[in-house]
């Protein structure tokens, strides 16, 4: 996904299949690899852990990580 480099940070909401913007800004941070993902390229999120993810092998390895914690 993009790294930019640039604007503000969103505060979201993330929804099953959506989110809803509580701060408005440029980017989210990925939960795990801390890269910026910009709001139009925004794709993966977790509704259950209220979290993004820069790219869907991100989020299918935290999934995984966190059913075998029992978090999800």
């Amino acid at each position: 996904m993009l790294d930019f480099n640039g604007g503000r940070q969103a505060r979201l909401r993330y929804l099953p299949g959506s989110f809803d913007v509580l701060t408005p800004g440029d980017y989210v941070t990925c939960a795990v690899s801390g890269k910026r993902v910009t709001l139009t390229a925004l794709r993966y999120w977790s509704a259950e852990l209220q979290e993004a993810y820069a790219s869907a092998d991100i989020a299918v390895k935290r999934y995984t990580e966190m059913r075998a914690k029992g978090r999800l």
